[in-house]
C-alpha cells in the first residue's frame, strides 16, 4: 500500500493542460457553430480569489473570431492552486488528449 503514495497520478483535470511555470491552456468548442477557441492564462496574472473566499477562480468570457459566438468558462482552484473543477456556458471543453497539436 505504501507504493500507492508515490504512484504517478493522472492529470488533475482533463480539460485544463498545465503547460508549466504557472501557465495553463484550455480549448473549447462553441455550441452554436462548433468554432474552436484556445485560451491561455497564467496563475500570477489571471486567477483571482473565489467569491466564497476559499481558493481561487478564473472566469473568462469566450468569443469566437469566426462566428462571434459567445460563452464563458470558469476554472476553480483550491488554496494550493490545484484544479478542483471547471464549468462552461455556451461552450464545451475539449479534453487536452483530443487536441491536435
Amino acid at each position: 500500500m505504501f507504493w500507492k503514495l508515490f504512484a504517478k497520478r493522472g492529470p488533475a483535470n482533463p480539460n485544463v493542460k498545465d503547460a508549466g511555470q504557472g501557465v495553463y491552456l484550455v480549448r473549447v468548442r462553441t455550441l452554436a457553430h462548433g468554432d474552436e477557441v484556445q485560451v491561455r492564462f497564467t496563475k500570477s496574472a489571471h486567477i483571482g480569489v473565489a467569491e466564497e473566499g476559499k481558493g481561487y477562480v478564473l472566469r473568462k468570457p469566450i468569443i469566437s473570431s469566426q462566428h462571434i459566438d459567445k460563452g464563458e468558462i470558469a476554472v476553480f482552484f483550491d488554496a494550493n492552486y490545484r484544479i478542483t473543477g471547471t464549468e462552461a456556458e455556451g461552450v464545451e471543453f475539449i479534453p487536452f488528449k483530443e487536441w491536435e497539436d
